[in-house]
């Protein structure tokens, strides 16, 4: 006897119905990053569909009241093969249209550091789109890897805070708060890393009063070519660091 199990294809997709509150800057947006606009409807009521490469982001109407600047919205999770070729044509596209990366605010798209396995996409409604590299780690070390120490464990850490839980203020503060703790017994390279982390997310979070104290020590650190080089694979743009970090040559 056939049952309705027996009938059942594993062959299913789902789509994300995400909320909505701007239809116009969402439609702007994402076509902005290159995405087919599939399905248009504003009245009589919210209804907008996104296809791009094998993939589709669907919106409906959001919620009275919600405020998408609170970005806990909604969201989904993107698997992929490789994330660096996604951010690549993202950022190419944001460039393209607004003349850079949109980093902060609504909308935006977080730092991809080379060799990292995720990124996300944060829409005009606050929504978290998130590109996951599918052999990812499927544990992590909240705090450091334990078998690291000192300053090394701290900057484990924050590259998790960053990375996995895009928590740029908490990294900021681990990595502030790791320095004084235990810069004095770290080698060089590894306070030259928390110094350029620093920098980088003092220009992500604007708070850039501190910058130049932190620039002034990182250019003062004794650095071979292989350190240098390092330090500047570390960030997402090694310009940040160009003032700091000049090329020897």
């Amino acid at each position: 006897m056939t049952t309705n199990e027996d009938r059942v294809q594993p062959n299913e997709t789902t789509v994300p119905l995400l909320h909505c509150v701007s239809p116009e800057e969402t439609l702007a947006f994402w076509r902005a990053l290159g995405f087919e606009v599939t399905y248009e409807q504003t009245k009589p009521y919210v209804y907008l569909a996104f296809r791009w490469s094998g993939f589709d982001l669907h919106y409906g109407r959001a919620p009275r009241g919600l405020d998408p600047s609170a970005e806990n919205t909604g969201g989904c999770l993107v698997m992929v093969d490789a994330v660096a070729p996604y951010h690549a044509s993202f950022t190419e596209a944001m460039r393209r249209t607004y003349g850079k990366v949109l980093a902060k605010g609504l909308p935006r798209m977080t730092r991809y550091r080379p060799g990292a396995s995720r990124f996300s996409i944060v829409d005009p409604s606050g929504n978290t789109i998130i590109f996951i590299q599918r052999d990812e780690p499927a544990e992590l070390e909240y705090g450091g890897s334990t078998t690291l120490r000192g300053l090394a464990r701290v900057l484990d850490n924050a590259r998790i805070l960053r990375e996995f839980k895009s928590d740029d203020r908490a990294a900021y503060r681990a990595l502030d708060s790791g320095l004084r703790r235990h810069g004095d017994s770290a080698s060089a390279v590894e306070q030259a890393l928390a110094l350029a982390g620093l920098i980088e997310l003092s220009v992500a979070l604007e708070k850039s009063e501190r910058v130049a104290d932190w620039g002034s020590r990182l250019r003062a650190l004794t650095l071979n070519a292989q350190e240098r080089a390092q330090v500047e694979r570390a960030v997402a743009d090694p310009a940040v660091l160009g003032p700091w970090l000049p090329d020897p040559s």
